[in-house]
């Protein structure tokens, strides 16, 4: 497969949110909803999204589009969702629902803004990345989610299945003109060498391995469990970075935010990767890249916030929010030649349940 250094122009990553006043969603939320409560404006990357809390249970979240996305892309991301919901009516993901005219989006007007507004889930709990110790029944919760998540889509079909996202790490070398954002001369070349492993080991199998409609963005802040147990998953949220990829990509990017101290980075991911191959078996050509696509998807991190918070200096915290966890785990890999981090996801794929060890003792729940 040739290498693809052309520049993904993705206006939505480049624009600015939209924008909409508190009063404005709430009428919006009435009108075509007939929801009715208080609402709370969430952090989001380009959608705007609002808890509606009622005071007594059946809390809901309304998302509106921003005005540059396809209506397309979102007609997929929904359809998605009622697919999963059809084939797996108990996995922990987020739901979609009617408008009062029974229909699952929207269009609406925002001071000329055109948007599409969508009514969703709302599940009480606690989002992954406020949890400091994850145990690894959680990490096998997450890796048998995730796997389900990849079988209920399996065969799903959409005409905006194709579409090109920047966080698709299928063109993961056109990251390179993002290289210059990284001001530190020696992260930069962290960040090189491992966007050369990926264009010489796994970017030339992208196109011979199985693919289908993947989630592509299992990051913590995507993962709400259970506030008093924290190994429970409660639900899955944001497919608003799905795509039409190989489905290993998506367990690389899952994997991703599971990497470990230094002295140990593949040990926690390796605890999800094995509960994914257990529920769906990992082919020997994905496990040989997985490793390769767990760093691309930390240097992609690193290199798409960069650039986004060089735009939105008022959004970068939130923009930046897993740059401090992609470092440590780059730099931790860094240590691990190509064959040992292989070696080590191998015996992930080959070990029964509970047989895997991170050398250290896991928190109790």
């Amino acid at each position: 497969m040739p290498l693809n250094t052309a520049p993904v122009h993705d206006h939505l990553l480049e624009a600015a949110p939209a924008q909409v006043s508190d009063v404005q969603a709430t009428a919006i939320a009435e009108e075509y909803f007939g929801q009715r409560g208080t609402l709370n404006r969430l952090a989001g990357e380009r959608d705007l999204n609002f808890h509606i809390s009622h005071g007594h249970g059946g809390d809901r979240l309304l998302k509106l589009s921003h005005p540059l996305e396809d209506p397309q892309v979102v007609d997929f991301q929904t359809r998605a969702l009622l697919r999963v919901e059809a084939a797996d009516p108990t996995l922990a993901v987020q739901r979609v629902y009617p408008s009062l005219g029974g229909e699952y989006q929207m269009p609406v007007e925002v001071d000329g803004q055109p948007m599409l507004a969508r009514l969703f889930s709302f599940v009480d709990g606690v989002p992954l990345h406020r949890v400091p110790q994850r145990s690894r029944a959680l990490r096998e919760n997450l890796g048998d989610a995730l796997a389900r998540l990849g079988l209920a889509l399996n065969g799903f079909e959409h005409p905006a299945s194709g579409h090109e996202l920047l966080w698709d790490m299928k063109h993961a070398s056109r990251l390179r003109r993002l290289l210059a954002y990284i001001e530190d001369r020696e992260q930069r070349a962290l960040v090189e060498r491992f966007l050369d492993n990926f264009e010489r080991h796994a970017l030339p199998r992208q196109a011979t391995l199985r693919a289908q409609v993947i989630h592509n963005d299992l990051n913590p802040h995507n993962v709400i469990v259970d506030a008093a147990h924290p190994d429970l998953l409660r639900n899955i949220l944001d497919f608003g970075d799905m795509v039409h990829a190989p489905l290993i990509n998506d367990l690389g990017v899952a994997a991703a935010y599971q990497v470990g101290e230094p002295d140990a980075p593949l040990a926690p991911a390796c605890e999800m990767i094995a509960a994914y191959h257990r529920r769906c078996p990992l082919l020997e050509a994905e496990q040989e890249i997985l490793a390769d696509l767990i760093a691309t998807r930390l240097i992609m991190t690193l290199c798409i916030t960069a650039w986004r918070a060089s735009l939105h200096p008022e959004n970068r915290d939130y923009i930046l929010r897993n740059t401090r966890h992609a470092w440590q785990g780059l730099q931790g890999l860094a240590r691990l030649s190509r064959e040992q981090a292989q070696e080590q996801i191998a015996a992930a794929c080959r070990a029964p349940a509970h047989s895997i060890s991170s050398g250290k003792e896991e928190p109790r729940p």
